[in-house]
């Protein structure tokens, strides 16, 4: 099936299910773009898109994905729920647990939305991967996605799903088609930084984990763009809570550690590591542990293939 023929399919789906107002959480990735543009397509007016500031975003993303997302002419409300989310997170490592905590306080934050502007549905950018890897039934838990296995049970709205029989490549292609300027953008996770930050999720370590990623995103480009490398389909970095000793002048000193990590995948159902010039991870362990200092001292790459690990850390 062609892309225009599963845009269509799914706008169908919406049009049958939702008769009522609706909202969707709109991070500015590729998922929930596509679901919200086709939303708005098939209800229009009737649809609220509702941009969630965890405190768990990208440098700079907020302001970015604001700007894309009225650009396409979506009914759009930005929310800054960070002090809600690191409350709740407190004392919060293990993986599972932290997306429990994070897909109910999303709910959370849509049901006092949904109270403002009497919203009956919830539209999900949900795809094939978010639910595979969620378990259910005879399927293994790989790790829960907080649109699926995240979701709390009292849930007082309609779910509709319009992507939910879709995988990664497929979405790419009704974005493209649909000229969304996320089409290209790489994938990040619905928890955010929250699972790029192992350990205990404090606001100067999720700072450091941010300051890291856009190092990593911002080099990696630089390189691609120079003709030094390929752009991977996925690249981070990764707070990880292993203290090591390190030297700044003549003192000892103990730091924390990051990964960077980046792989070449078509649907994220399994990738292969990317290999970078040392040239290019020599700037980006430079630049970290400068930029960092007093906080990281040991920067390291991962070399693992998903399967056996998956593409995240968490």
């Amino acid at each position: 099936m062609d892309a225009q023929m599963l845009i269509d399919e799914g706008v169908s789906i919406l049009k049958e299910k939702i008769d009522d107002v609706a909202i969707i959480a709109c991070s500015g990735g590729i998922d929930s773009t596509v679901a919200a543009v086709m939303a708005n397509n098939a209800v229009g007016e009737m649809l609220h898109c509702v941009y969630v500031d965890t405190g768990f975003m990208r440098k700079g993303e907020t302001e970015e994905v604001r700007e894309m997302l009225t650009e396409l002419g979506l009914n759009l409300k930005v929310v800054d729920a960070s002090d809600r989310f690191f409350k709740h997170l407190e004392g919060v490592t293990e993986p599972e647990a932290k997306r429990k905590v994070i897909g109910e306080q999303f709910i959370r934050v849509f049901e006092e939305e949904q109270a403002a502007c009497g919203a009956k549905y919830l539209v999900q950018g949900t795809i094939a991967p978010d639910w595979i890897e969620s378990g259910g039934g005879e399927r293994d838990v790989i790790k829960s996605h907080h649109n699926v296995g995240g979701l709390p049970d009292d849930v007082d709205l309609t779910i509709v799903e319009p992507l939910r029989d879709f995988y990664k490549d497929e979405v790419r292609n009704m974005a493209e088609l649909m000229e969304i300027p996320s089409s290209n953008r790489q994938p990040f996770p619905g928890p955010g930084l929250a699972v790029r930050v192992l350990g205990d999720l404090t606001r100067e370590r999720t700072e450091a984990c941010r300051e890291a990623c856009a190092i990593v995103e911002e080099e990696f480009e630089t390189a691609a763009a120079a003709g030094e490398m390929e752009i991977p389909w996925q690249y981070f970095a990764a707070l990880l809570p292993v203290s090591s000793v390190g030297v700044h002048g003549d003192a000892r000193v103990y730091g924390e550690t990051i990964v960077v990590r980046a792989v070449r995948s078509i649907d994220g159902m399994s990738a292969r590591y990317s290999e970078i010039p040392h040239s290019i991870l020599q700037k980006i362990s430079t630049r970290i542990t400068n930029t960092l200092k007093g906080h990281v001292n040991r920067v390291v790459y991962d070399i693992t293939h998903k399967p056996p690990g998956t593409i995240e850390w968490e």
